[in-house]
C-alpha cells in the first residue's frame, strides 16, 4: 500500500470529526481510496490486520453501520466479534463501566460502539487502552458516516470543497449525522444550508455555521448537493409533526425541486430511506443519487479507520 511511511496517526480513538485536522481528514480519505481498490478485486481480502481483534459493541439497533464495520474488519483479515445489548449483561443491568472493564479484559485492538446515550463512546475511550470508534452516540456524533459522505462527495467534486453548497434536509434536531456533517464539511469550506420543520430544528442553532431555510424551494436553489435525512416515524407520535402526509408535501425531495439545484447536483441519504416521505423513489434511483456509492464508501472508509487505530502502536505503514 502506497502510504507516506513517515506519517503517524496521532489519535487512539475516533470519537468525533472535530478532533481531525484537514491533513488527517485527507490522509484518511486517501487511505480509504486505496482500500476501495481492494474492494473491487475478485478476492476482496488482504492480511493487513491478521491477528487483530475488533469488538462490535452495538447497544443500539443497527444493521447498515454494524454490517459495514464487520465487512471492513473481515476484509482486512481481523477477527470481529459482535455484542448487542440484548445479548450482553447491559440488558441485565450491568453498568457501562463494568462492561468496559469486561471488554478490556478481552484485550481487543479496537472497539466500535453504538449507544443511545451521547458521550458513551468517550466514556469507554477514557477507560480503555484499546482504540474506540464512535459508531453513533445519541444525537451527538456519527464520525464515520460523515467521513464516508465526504468520501462520496470527493469522488465527484475532487479536492474542490471550498465554495460548494450542501443542503441537509429533514430531521436535524435528532440527527447525529447532520451534526457530524456540518462540522466536517464546513471545516473544508462547504457552505451548509438546513431545511426542516421548526419542530425538528435543534436548540442553539444560532451558533451553528449554517444558513437555515424554512422553504424547500429556496433551500434547494443553486446547491451542489442535497443530503436527505431519514424521518423517524415516532416523531409524529411525539407530536412534532401534524401528519406524515403534510411533511411529505412540504419537505419531500422531488425531481421538480431538484431542477432548482445546480445542473448535475448530487443526492445523498444515510439510509434506510422512507421513499415518498423524505425522498421520491425516482430521485433515490436517479443517476445523480450517491446512495449506493455511500454504501461502498462506508466499507472503504471504515477499513481505513480500523487500520489506522489497530496499527497505531505498531509503528506500521502510516
Amino acid at each position: 500500500m502506497e502510504h507516506e511511511h513517515h506519517y503517524r496517526w496521532p489519535h487512539k480513538d475516533l470519537l468525533d470529526v472535530t478532533q481531525l485536522s484537514r491533513q488527517e481528514i485527507f490522509h484518511l480519505l486517501d487511505l480509504a481510496a486505496n482500500f476501495q481498490e481492494i474492494n473491487q478485486r475478485p478476492v476482496k481480502k488482504v492480511p493487513t490486520l491478521k491477528g487483530k481483534s475488533i469488538v462490535l459493541f452495538f447497544a443500539e439497533a443497527s444493521t447498515r453501520t454494524k454490517t459495514s464495520f464487520d465487512v471492513a474488519g473481515k476484509r482486512l483479515s481481523a477477527d470481529t466479534f459482535s455484542l448487542a445489548k440484548t445479548g450482553s449483561s447491559l440488558a441485565k443491568g450491568e453498568s457501562l463501566k463494568d462492561t468496559a472493564l469486561t471488554l478490556q479484559a478481552m484485550n481487543p485492538d479496537v472497539i466500535v460502539i453504538r449507544h443511545s446515550s451521547s458521550g458513551a463512546a468517550q466514556f469507554l475511550a477514557e477507560r480503555l487502552r484499546c482504540g474506540v470508534v464512535n459508531g453513533g452516540d445519541g444525537w451527538h456524533a456519527h464520525p464515520t458516516q460523515a467521513l464516508l459522505d465526504c468520501y462520496s462527495l470527493r469522488q465527484v467534486w475532487g479536492e474542490e470543497f471550498a465554495g460548494r453548497t450542501l443542503l441537509i434536509l429533514g430531521d436535524i434536531a435528532h440527527s447525529r449525522v447532520a451534526r457530524s456533517n456540518v462540522h466536517l464539511l464546513t471545516s473544508l469550506g462547504v457552505k451548509i444550508r438546513l431545511c426542516s420543520p421548526r419542530t425538528l430544528l435543534p436548540a442553539g442553532l444560532d451558533s451553528w455555521p449554517v444558513e437555515v431555510c424554512g422553504d424547500l424551494k429556496s433551500a434547494v436553489r443553486g446547491v451542489d448537493a442535497v443530503m436527505c435525512l431519514r424521518l423517524q416515524l415516532e416523531r409524529q407520535q411525539a407530536g412534532l409533526l401534524p401528519s406524515l402526509a403534510e411533511y411529505a408535501t412540504r419537505f419531500c425531495l422531488t425531481p421538480r425541486l431538484m431542477e432548482l439545484a445546480k445542473p448535475g447536483a448530487k443526492i445523498l441519504h444515510p439510509g434506510p430511506m422512507n421513499r415518498g416521505l423524505e425522498i421520491s423513489s425516482a430521485l433515490a434511483d436517479a443517476p445523480e443519487s450517491l446512495v449506493l456509492d455511500q454504501v461502498a464508501a462506508g466499507v472503504a472508509t471504515r477499513m481505513a479507520v480500523l487500520y489506522l487505530l489497530a496499527t497505531r502502536k505498531d509503528g506500521g505503514t502510516q
